[in-house]
């Protein structure tokens, strides 16, 4: 595997990613700064540490201090998906699929940082 792009964790919170940006269009503007603007951020964030960690695979610790920072973010989306349903701007189905697909990122980020010698780069080589 040659980009992160090619990750399919990557692939799903990319497409998460979108479907909050697109909800939370629809959230009161008063929520701009206190709700909406933090989860599209936070959920940008987990696309973005998980391409650098990616970009780090020289180095275990740095590999595995990214991925651990993508973790954080990823459970931060869950905090404000939380917030958003128990302020009646999400319905329960809506949150519990947001949920369900956070769960499915961070169950991937943690195999990953648990077994992060198969994702290594090898000196020479650029891919997995």
């Amino acid at each position: 595997m040659r980009s992160y792009q090619n990750l399919h964790i990557y692939q799903l919170a990319s497409e998460v990613a979108k479907v909050i940006f697109e909800l939370f269009k629809k959230f009161p503007v008063e929520e701009k700064d206190s709700l909406t603007a933090p989860i599209r951020h936070a959920s940008h964030s987990v696309c973005a540490n998980l391409a650098e960690a990616w970009e780090k695979r020289h180095d275990e610790a740095t590999f595995i201090a990214q991925l651990n920072d993508c973790e954080a973010k990823a459970a931060g989306v869950q905090t404000w998906i939380d917030f958003a349903f128990n302020c009646n701007y999400l319905d329960r189905e809506t949150s519990r699929e947001l949920q369900a697909k956070y769960n499915q990122i961070l169950s991937g980020l943690v195999s990953m940082a648990n077994k992060p010698a198969s994702w290594l780069m090898k000196p020479g080589n650029d891919s997995h």
